[in-house]
């Protein structure tokens, strides 16, 4: 019969959620709208989000190119509708194409898309875009219409707590990242983007050849986390017809600056950057730092500056590895990572060696809030300054099928030493001047370009293979 309690609580969410809409008005429309956070709020989520992110996928490092994208995007915050909101600009070391923004004016390209772009005035405009969607708070309005939805103001994770305290995830606002976006939303991103960028003295045109280049551009065939630009910022018919309403023919007049542009992504690293980390053959080789270990047969690898993850295709079982710089003794440093795992309970370990590496392992049985008990072997191994940690799991039912296979991973990792591995390095980008009688297909072959990355190479170019560039006008290759 007590019910007072619960009633009490609902009344006082609803009110909480009329008060949040008889306050909130959107900065660009200019109406009330439901919003559950106050700037401050979103600020601090966008700080939390901004180091989750370069712990986790990393920043390109070109100071001199991140310093270029961020002179582009604070030159049009002063005609934003949230001019003193202090945004950040950051290259992305990826090559998926994307953009996006996270909460509080953390703006993100990514080094893919910075390839695909073609001038100055393109990346104004995919910068203005993103601003648009900081500015009419539309990530932080997804948010808070879901946390109404789910009565509680609990935003749900898309794995269990327990799964995400080994996985690494990030926090809500990295969750925001890859939203997609409302058809709406879209239109209203592009509209500011255009005007933004046109204020900016940047001719807004460039945002339809960017779009033509997404369009053209082949869906990667790839395993990272982040989604392309088209997967998060849906396009359609109607948009691309919108955005060719509010270009102006006066807006040919303003700035493109292709040259400018090109000869500042001139040597970027084109593609995966092999120096990170590659799978070649089910080995993982790790140039920079010098290691390898053999990957179960056909499982799924993601590799950022965070850690390594490899899983089973049907996310069975998953193994982990991080790097970490620390005098501890390995005794030590593996208690205190078994802590992480919570009420787990030790039912072996051991101090073998590991191709002659010092290390620790340690074996154990880990509850779940929900579900059957986790196995989970950790194995803490040092080479030189730094100590590596495998983190295999499994479900505690399948640690027969999957833990002798997880095994074998880990107890092949062993210092890398052969130059054929140590000395990879990546792709990166060059430019060449046609001379207009040459193909682009033509000039790729002349140039040693991988056949592979040919057709992405003439969407990046805006061009067919069997086009001819125009003489004089600077052409994107590989070297």
């Amino acid at each position: 019969m007590k019910r007072g309690k619960p009633t009490i609580i609902f009344i006082g969410i609803v009110a909480v959620v009329l008060a949040a809409i008889a306050c909130a008005v959107n900065p660009v429309s200019g109406k009330k709208e439901l919003m559950l956070f106050s700037e401050k709020q979103e600020i601090a989520m966008g700080q939390e989000t901004d180091q989750a992110l370069r712990q986790q996928f990393g920043i390109y490092e070109d100071r001199a190119l991140n310093e270029y994208v961020n002179r582009i995007g604070q030159s049009m915050v002063p005609n934003s509708h949230r001019p003193n909101l202090k945004h950040h600009f950051a290259v992305l070391d990826t090559p998926v194409v994307n953009a996006f923004a996270a909460p509080g004016g953390y703006i993100y390209v990514t080094r893919g898309i910075l390839a695909l772009m073609n001038s100055e005035a393109e990346l104004a405009a995919v910068l203005g875009h993103e601003m648009g969607h900081v500015a009419a708070r539309h990530s932080m309005a997804q948010m808070s219409t879901q946390m109404v939805v789910q009565l509680g103001l609990v935003v749900g994770s898309i794995v269990s707590k327990d799964i995400r305290k080994f996985a690494g995830l990030a926090s809500i606002g990295m969750q925001l990242l890859f939203l997609k976006f409302s058809r709406s939303d879209e239109y209203q991103a592009d509209a500011l983007g255009i005007r933004y960028a046109r204020q900016a003295k940047y001719s807004p045109g460039e945002m339809l050849r960017f779009f033509s280049a997404l369009e053209d551009m082949s869906a990667e065939a790839s395993s990272h986390r982040i989604p392309t630009f088209l997967s998060t910022h849906p396009m359609t018919k109607d948009r691309i017809t919108k955005v060719k309403e509010q270009v102006s023919s006066q807006d040919v007049r303003l700035a493109i600056k292709r040259e400018d542009y090109l000869q500042r992504i001139d040597g970027m690293v084109f593609g995966d950057n092999p120096r990170q980390g590659f799978v070649e053959n089910g080995v993982f080789y790790h140039p920079e730092m010098t290691f390898s270990f053999v990957l179960p047969a056909d499982w799924v690898v993601e590799n950022t500056p965070r850690q390594v993850a490899a899983g089973e295709k049907e996310g069975r079982a998953v193994l982990y590895l991080r790097a970490e710089t620390s005098n501890q003794e390995l005794e030590p440093f593996l208690l205190a990572k078994a802590k992480e795992l919570g009420q787990a309970e030790l039912l072996k370990s051991s101090s073998a060696a590991v191709n002659r590496l010092p290390a620790r392992h340690a074996f154990f049985r880990v509850a779940q809030e929900q579900g059957e008990p986790l196995a989970v072997r950790l194995s803490c191994i040092r080479k030189e300054s730094l100590i590596y940690t495998f983190i295999a799991l499994s479900t505690f039912s399948a640690a027969n099928t999957f833990q002798p296979e997880l095994e074998r991973a880990i107890l092949s990792f062993q210092k890398l030493n052969d130059g054929r591995y140590l000395n990879r390095g990546p792709e990166r980008l060059t430019l060449a001047r046609p001379d207009g009688r040459q193909t682009l297909e033509k000039m790729m072959t002349r140039s040693g370009v991988d056949r592979k990355y040919w057709k992405q190479l003439a969407a990046f170019n805006s061009l067919k293979l069997d086009s001819v560039p125009e003489t004089g006008k600077w052409v994107k290759l590989l070297k």
